[in-house]
């Protein structure tokens, strides 16, 4: 362990180094699937490696949302005697169900004659990710990997010749004014071979690196949804253990956006609830929140639900572009893998297993590099061969005219030509749709849109985001830099504002953005403790003028099983 000086707001920072072959940020699917078969790897090749995962959660699972039905292929992969291992991986999916929801009082099932082949679920199963990266993580650390989590990848360190050199965890105990609190402790530099970026979706470090590689030249821009989930424990004469609920239209439909609603019952009573809309609807006054808060009322929903209770709440965008979205993964001393990269299959609307996929291919690559000593490249450049080679990529490349589809002909249109694609092509269609306006860019100016006037909540079935959030076990150090940050703040008042009457007040989950007026007018509040680490503003803003970055280690929520 060397100490480096670091130059920070004229004041001399000593900062702690230490040295691994790999440092991989992000313990999720794609970062813990990448530890692991790393050691795997090395352990039969009789290597001796060393590796290292940051996680800025609490704990590994803390922030970690999904669905989820989970296909197993990749675990099985990974650990192909999984179930007598104890995986938390048991509800099998017993049967699907899909609605057409054409109001808020009625629905068409769909026979599955008309879902597209690869939306059906058998095989599958439900799962918490939440417990499934728990799980990974002890099986990472099992065989030799260290894991750290409440500390946050806050900086890339780069070599002299432009090498991705590793991560900076951010410094604690740093007031909201920048002063060093009794509490300050400095950050540490993680120094590695290679350094694999994990984050998730719209991760904060791997946008960077996006941009600083320009690894998305040639690419359309990454499309989002953003996903609101709750579980709920209900009679159990309501319960249908392992039925999966799909469902498309009303409410969102009202609006002319896209997206869909799921309702999963796993195990002992519970159902993991929830609706997904797509970040690129137009009119500023929707709330996706509101939305799902309306979806709950349907009847389709009420018989489930009625009666039960909400145990737990949280909300996390989600990377949809698919291929033609895809950046190039690899870059001088470095990969980005998983969600963070956009590796989520479109037309399943699952991104589990592709993320587990993309680390298991990262490991390969790693260690054989690792392998070649002092010849090691600094660019792993067979990783996109291995990527091409694998059923990852085939599943990618046949459903890369989703969000074309959807986002271009509209919800039943586009439904329709997926299945066309899917159904009697197998997503290989002679061509291939592009959707080249990013998701900021699609909102209209609030005086051209109708304004949505929702209902309040009854807290029986709907509720406002503040108890919402008090079930997502969020909380932050109060006194510390704020980490939804302005790159003007004056935009939100002087130019944001009029035109779109502040969309970021509804888009966000969490209550972080408010319009508050008092004696002096109006102002633009952020309450960054509520924040959920969703990252919705950070995409939907249409000026692009909020950044999200990372804030002290162990903030943010403290999912238990979502």
């Amino acid at each position: 362990m060397a100490p480096t000086i670091q130059v920070k707001e004229d004041k001399l920072v000593e900062r702690e180094s230490m040295e691994f072959d790999v440092v991989i940020v992000g313990a999720g699917p794609a970062g813990l699937s990448a530890a692991c078969h790393i050691m795997q790897l090395a352990q039969k090749n009789e290597q001796e490696v060393t590796v290292c995962v940051v996680e800025k959660g609490s704990e590994v699972g803390a922030h970690t949302l999904s669905g989820a039905v989970l296909e197993p292929h990749a675990l099985d992969e990974l650990f192909p005697n999984w179930k007598d291992m104890g995986a938390p991986v048991s509800t099998k999916v017993t049967e699907d169900k899909f609605f057409f929801y054409t109001s808020a009082s009625s629905a068409i099932k769909l026979p599955n004659f008309f879902i597209p082949k690869p939306t059906h679920n058998e095989g599958n199963y439900l799962v918490s990710m939440g417990n499934v990266c728990r799980w990974l993580g002890e099986q990472a650390e099992n065989l030799g990997v260290e894991v750290y989590a409440g500390f946050a990848a806050a900086e890339v360190l780069f070599h002299e010749d432009g090498r991705v050199k590793g991560i900076a965890t951010g410094d604690m105990g740093v007031s909201a004014t920048g002063e060093h609190k009794d509490s300050y402790m400095p950050g540490m530099e993680l120094h590695a071979k290679y350094t694999l970026f994990a984050e998730g979706c719209r991760g904060h470090l791997g946008k960077q690196l996006i941009s600083h590689f320009s690894l998305d030249e040639g690419k359309d821009p990454q499309h989002y949804g953003i996903g609101i989930k709750e579980i709920w424990e209900i009679p159990a004469e309501q319960h249908q253990e392992g039925l999966v609920v799909h469902g498309l239209g009303w409410p969102l439909s009202e609006s002319g956006a896209s997206g869909g609603a799921f309702l999963y019952h796993a195990e002992n009573n519970q159902v993991f609830t929830g609706l997904i809309a797509d970040l690129n609807y137009s009119n500023p006054h929707l709330s996706p929140f509101e939305e799902f808060q309306r979806w709950k009322h349907h009847p389709e929903t009420v018989k489930f639900l009625k009666g039960g209770t909400r145990i737990s709440y949280g909300a996390r965008a989600l990377a949809k572009g698919g291929l033609n979205s895809l950046p190039k993964m690899n870059f001088p001393g470095g990969l980005i893998i998983g969600c963070d990269a956009g590796t989520l299959n479109s037309v399943k609307i699952k991104g589990n297993h592709t993320a587990m996929k993309s680390g298991i291919l990262a490991a390969q690559s790693v260690v054989e590099a690792l392998a070649k000593g002092e010849n090691a490249p600094a660019d792993l450049t067979d990783f996109a061969q291995k990527v091409e080679n694998s059923w990852l990529y085939k599943e990618l490349y046949s459903t890369r005219n989703f969000s074309g589809f959807m986002h271009k002909l509209g919800t039943l249109m586009g439904a329709g030509m997926v299945w066309i694609d899917q159904n009697i092509f197998g997503g290989k269609l002679p061509f291939t749709l592009h959707d080249t306006t990013p998701d900021y860019a699609t909102m209209k100016l609030a005086s051209e849109c109708k304004k949505i006037e929702y209902p309040k909540p009854d807290n029986t079935l709907s509720f406002d985001r503040l108890s919402s959030v008090f079930l997502s076990n969020t909380n932050h150090e109060e006194d510390q830099p704020c980490h939804l940050t302005l790159i003007d703040p004056e935009v939100p008042m002087a130019k944001n504002l009029p035109m779109y009457d502040e969309p970021a007040q509804r888009y966000c989950p969490a209550g972080v953005y408010e319009i508050v007026e008092d004696e002096s007018g109006k102002r633009f509040q952020i309450n960054s403790q509520n924040c959920v680490h969703c990252k919705t503003c950070d995409i939907k803003d249409p000026a692009q003028n909020i950044v999200w970055v990372t804030p002290e280690g162990f903030g943010g929520p403290n999912y238990p099983n979502m």
